[in-house]
């Protein structure tokens, strides 16, 4: 490994590899292109390809593809490599403009919600200039926005890049009403921490519950979990050391800020964080991000685990979104300065938080809402499903004040003092952090907390894009028709403390007493799984504020909300499959294996002494009979709910029968299934135990 330096963004053709290779004109205009979202011309785009092609086979590229995101939550691509036929029987090296702005995947086979019919199989990928093409392996990716033939947004990236143009434009639009003549445009910057296990291989291959769906379906609590606080931030483990090693040099290779690294809470669990930067493309480096670890753990014998909850009883993997809104001249506008309570334009973005969480409380949920985030949120490792804000004790003071149109007194500054003389005195922060809080102000930022490990963060940046961009619009109106500019600032500020305040909570996010003042005397929403939550997206005032900003047309979101029920839906089916066929093939024949070699075993001691009871062959004979008993019939209940689900054409009605009926089976499975790990002989178990799994990686 050469110097971090030398290698970081090596295989990215970032501004440094365009400044190099392109004529100063075409590089000037590609930049206007990508800062300020400037029409692309067509003989720019010429330039760019041939420099690109030049610089990705220097590098040993053979291929290159159009790298996009279906609505499948993962990345797709398809290569083709840059030779063409020449005339005397040998091949060129190709690659035009047209082959960099425009590819054409089959689109029938993505999912569309209805948006394509099987037979239509035409779709588009479109270059994304804003992000940089970057290799991987011998192949350029080029990254790219998906479209059917009808033009209908069928991936994740042409929405978010809609959601960034929406908030640019009414920031800057609220900017220049408030005296900014220097904001050319604003842009939302997020730094998404990624949390992940890591397994072996090994064992992971023993475990059908992990290959098929990510999650183990069953496993007894191991003999000792998270109990004693000893695995977060702990010395790392010299196998997952050199794991991490290896995976910050690939990520840097591609220009992924990869910056924190460390042990989480639960045996096995680790957290990577990067440095911020521009919302599309944080997007597209945690896609990498999670692909690439998956790629680095193989190489060391492990197995990355994504799922929000791949083990019963630890904490479940979460990925903190911390999102901030920032001027192209350097301006952080949700940074509260010296003077928060005089800071306006700080003031008035953060009112548009506050009134566009509070407005889309069902967007945010349902953003994140997934069948493996459901198993998580709430658990006492993650926040609860009912959004709230907080802001902490000076922010809180300062609205409280402005609504009471009252001065503010300000916070005390406090030196911290530790009681020996050698160590540092330091200001304390005028506020604590609060982790079970769903989006938290923590300094410069908030932080979104309730996204799932393996979700795109683009859909949460969707929605939070959009409703604070809604919001601006909102005040930008009341300002332009206002005689007092100030005056109608402050009286903004005011309405929406007094109107929207309900959403800011400081407390305990895990007290059951929250839960219920928040729903009974707040009117807050709690929406505790998938099917409460995502049919909400079709509601009418969130149909409306998206086409009114332009992010999604009515078809868009109508098929995003079936396709994202249907998966829902087979995600849940495939475990319950998965459960049934563990138990009948699996679980069930050892139990049995077991009960008749204890059954021979008590034989055996009674010939030799007739009058013993052979208590122990015979109690745990007992109890395990009455378990394979349960079992037996709690899989064919199990297998009797799928064939319902199965027959349930409807997607809404089909995934309120999985909530209702489907998961309260599986649970009743698992319970008896890991009774019966716990009686049986290790030597006799199927499957390694959690206590394998999770400490397993020496």
């Amino acid at each position: 490994m050469g110097t971090i330096t030398d290698i970081f963004g090596s295989m990215v053709f970032d501004d440094r590899a365009m400044k190099a290779s392109l004529p100063a004109g075409v590089y000037l205009s590609l930049k206007k292109t990508i800062d300020e979202g400037a029409l692309l011309d067509p003989e720019v785009a010429n330039s760019v390809a041939d420099a690109m092609k030049d610089w990705a086979i220097s590098k040993g590229a053979t291929h290159f593809t159009h790298w996009f995101q279906p609505l499948t939550g993962i990345t797709a691509e398809k290569h083709d490599s840059f030779i063409s036929p020449a005339g005397d029987g040998g091949v060129l090296m190709e690659f035009s403009g047209k082959n960099l702005i425009k590819g054409e995947p089959d689109a029938s086979s993505f999912p569309s919600g209805g948006l394509r019919a099987t037979f239509e199989a035409r779709g588009y990928t479109a270059w994304d200039p804003t992000s940089y093409a970057f290799i991987k392996g011998k192949t350029l990716c080029i990254p790219t926005a998906f479209c059917s033939y009808g033009g209908e947004a069928l991936d994740k990236k042409t929405p978010l890049l809609r959601s960034m143009e929406a908030l640019n434009r009414e920031s800057v639009r609220i900017l220049k009403l408030m005296g900014d003549d220097k904001v050319t445009y604003v842009q939302s910057s997020v730094g998404p921490e990624q949390e992940y296990f890591l397994v072996t291989r090994e064992m992971y291959d023993q475990r059908p519950d992990l290959r098929f769906t990510g999650r183990t379906l069953f496993g007894a609590k191991p003999l000792k979990g998270q109990e004693i606080d000893d695995h977060y931030f702990g010395v790392t483990k010299p196998k997952v050391a050199a794991f991490m090693e290896d995976l910050n040099e690939e990520l840097w290779k591609l220009g992924v800020l990869a910056k924190t690294e460390h042990n989480e809470v639960a045996p096995a669990q680790h957290e990577l964080a990067p440095i911020y930067t521009t919302t599309n493309i944080a997007t597209d480096h945690n896609q990498l991000t999670m692909e690439i670890m998956q790629k680095v753990a193989a190489k060391h014998g492990l197995v990355c685990l994504l799922h929000e909850k791949p083990f019963a009883g630890v904490n479940g993997s979460g990925k903190h979104n911390n999102w901030s809104v920032s001027t192209d001249y350097g301006v952080n506008l949700l940074s509260p300065g010296s003077t928060p309570d005089h800071n306006m334009k700080f003031l008035i973005f953060l009112c548009a938080v506050i009134k566009a969480v509070d407005d889309y409380q069902d967007l945010l949920r349902l953003s994140v809402a997934t069948a493996g985030n459901d198993h998580r949120l709430g658990a006492n490792e993650a926040p609860p499903a009912v959004i709230s804000i907080f802001l902490g004790d000076e922010l809180t003071a300062i609205l409280e004040s402005i609504e009471k149109n009252e001065p503010y007194a300000g916070t005390e500054k406090i030196q911290m003092k530790l009681g020996v003389d050698v160590l540092p005195k330091f200001v304390r922060d005028t506020t604590d952090r609060n982790r079970t809080s769903p989006f938290a102000f923590t300094g410069n930022k908030f932080e979104f907390r309730m996204l799932g490990s393996s979700n795109s963060i683009a859909c949460a940046n969707i929605m939070l894009n959009s409703a604070v961009a809604d919001t601006l619009s909102g005040f930008s109106q009341e300002l332009e028709t206002a005689k007092d500019i100030e005056e109608a600032l402050h009286d903004i500020i005011r309405k929406t403390v007094r109107e929207h305040k309900r959403i800011i909570f400081n407390g305990n996010g895990y007290d059951d007493s929250w839960i219920r003042e928040a729903t009974e005397q707040r009117g807050l929403l709690n929406y505790r799984t998938t099917p409460d939550c995502m049919p909400h997206l079709l509601d009418e005032k969130n149909v409306a504020m998206l086409t009114r900003q332009n992010v999604f047309s009515e078809a868009e979101l109508e098929s995003r909300c079936e396709i994202m029920l249907e998966n829902y839906n087979r995600i849940v089916v495939i475990e319950a499959n998965t459960m049934a066929g563990m138990a009948r093939a699996h679980i069930l024949p050892a139990v049995e294996s077991y009960c008749a070699d204890l059954a021979r075993s008590a034989e055996a001691k009674k010939e030799i002494a007739p009058s013993l009871r052979c208590a122990y062959e015979t109690d745990l004979i007992s109890r395990l009979s009455v378990l394979t008993d349960e079992i037996y019939e709690r899989v064919g209940d199990l297998e009797s709910a799928i064939r319902l689900v199965d027959d349930t054409p409807d997607v809404i009605e089909k995934a309120e029968l999985i909530r209702d009926s489907l998961l309260g089976r599986m649970s009743e499975l698992r319970i008896a299934c890991d009774e019966s790990e716990v009686l049986t002989a290790k030597s006799y178990w199927p499957f390694p135990t959690y206590s394998d799994l999770l400490y397993s990686v020496h």
